[in-house]
């Protein structure tokens, strides 16, 4: 694997030893010395233009827990602030010697656009509303270990997954949909008309306003934030009527499988397209997400990092 820049790039073998590697990893956190050799005299740059607190720190606390030398740079403290392009900022780290650029940007395709220009390996962090390949795969090895304690195996085949919300700025939906496609999964995409994506009719995924008609039948129900900094105008016409149509309420709660898990990517909008009551619920799985992007993550490294150039 030379890039990690979309799920639609992996083969299902491919996301699946991810994932498996990940469960060996999560092991590593219920260490009381959570170190590992395996990246050890390996450089990853962070580069994050965008604000971030679980992605950046999670691939931090990755490289570092697998002893690579981690750096972070932000556009702030880049000569990116000062004019100097992209393509000119990636040259001149690439050519100190960097084995993995981390990225996150606000421009979709900026990243993979990146990638073309430097030797070493990229990583996609987010890149606008495109994708953001990590966060899937962590969903996904969050709804694995869901669907083992619940009994219902390991496997994706024939599980109902709505996703919800805010598809139109949401990063995560396009890669998550695309992951499903490979490991098996139904995706069901529900959002206001003027919430979803352009071309969103020839995603592979069925795609519905009505959130109550999937709510009996979903195995996970995964609700995404409403990005109302990405919003130059009014998409619905309050709050209030929104959570009445999309919000995973305590009425809706109520509704769901007993098997079936809650999640969502982060940062939550309490109250808005998620209750309280569903945050803290025993089934949600938001903080097991959390939890699980440090194993991704250290995966995904090791993938692309892990027993290459050694003598």
């Amino acid at each position: 694997m030379r890039h990690l820049l979309s799920t639609g790039d992996l083969s299902r073998s491919e996301a699946l030893a991810i994932l498996d590697l990940a469960e060996e990893m999560h092991e590593v956190q219920r260490r009381s010395i959570k170190k590992l050799p395996a990246l050890r005299g390996r450089t990853i740059i962070n580069m994050f233009f965008e604000d971030s607190t679980r992605t950046r720190t999670s691939f931090e606390i990755a490289g570092k827990w697998m002893s690579a030398d981690t750096i972070n740079v932000s556009a702030k403290g880049s000569s990116v602030s000062k004019g100097e392009s992209l393509r000119d900022t990636m040259l001149t780290l690439d050519s100190m010697g960097v084995d993995c650029f981390v990225i996150r940007h606000h421009s979709s395709g900026a990243v993979a656009q990146a990638a073309g220009w430097v030797q070493a390996h990229v990583v996609n962090a987010g890149d606008g509303a495109h994708e953001h390949p990590t966060q899937a795969l962590l969903d996904a090895y969050t709804m694995r270990r869901h669907f083992r304690t619940r009994g219902l195996g390991d496997g994706f085949e024939g599980k109902r997954i709505a996703i919800v919300g805010d598809l139109l700025h949401s990063r995560v939906v396009r890669s998550n949909v695309l992951l499903q496609r490979v490991l098996g999964g139904t995706v069901t995409l529900v959002a206001p008309p003027t919430l979803l994506p352009t071309g969103v009719e020839n995603w592979d995924a069925a795609v519905t306003s009505d959130f109550d008609s999937v709510l009996d039948r979903a195995d996970v129900v995964m609700m995404l934030r409403v990005q109302r900094e990405r919003m130059a105008s009014g998409f619905f016409p309050t709050e209030r009527e929104y959570t009445a149509g999309f919000g995973l309420t305590r009425e809706r709660l109520a509704r769901l499988k007993p098997t079936a898990a809650i999640m969502h990517p982060g940062p939550m909008n309490r109250g808005v397209e998620i209750s309280s009551e569903a945050a803290d619920a025993a089934s949600s799985r938001v903080l097991d997400q959390v939890s699980a992007g440090v194993a991704v993550r250290m995966s995904v490294l090791y993938h692309l990092l892990g027993g290459e150039g050694e003598e």
